[in-house]
């Protein structure tokens, strides 16, 4: 996990003011699509993904205002990658697609375990349901 970890480091560096805006006005349509994946492989990455959409909104919004930037920056990152069809394996890749997606969006929860677990408690989340695995 150490090489994706750095990957998302390194991504979620490169995420700007404008970079959330862009993301923020994107969330409603991505958060649809999320709904709408099909990989038994990895079953709690709709969740997932759902949560981090959900923490950006918030965060956006003024609700998260104890929220660490470089988690917010991972968040962004993670959101981002799962929402291109075509990062490092296409997610039409039959069995495999979504598993790049699944491993740095656990990336970010696992790096910043302990911010989201506090978000998800603010959210009126189960931090246990959201999960960190595959």
């Amino acid at each position: 996990m150490s090489e994706i970890a750095e990957f998302v480091k390194h991504g979620a560096a490169r995420v700007t003011p404008a970079t959330l805006e862009e993301t923020v006005r994107k969330v409603p349509m991505w958060k649809a699509g999320f709904t709408q994946i099909e990989a038994d492989q990895f079953p709690h990455i709709g969740a997932q993904l759902d949560f981090l959409a959900n923490v950006v909104e918030d965060f956006h919004g003024g609700a998260l205002k104890d929220l660490p930037y470089t988690a917010l920056a991972a968040a962004v990152f993670a959101l981002k990658y799962a929402a291109d069809e075509f990062d490092l394996i296409p997610d039409r890749t039959q069995g495999v697609g979504r598993a790049d997606d699944s491993s740095v969006v656990r990336a970010a929860l696992i790096m910043h375990e302990r911010a989201f677990a506090r978000c998800a408690s603010n959210m009126g989340h189960d931090w246990n349901a959201i999960t960190t695995k595959a």
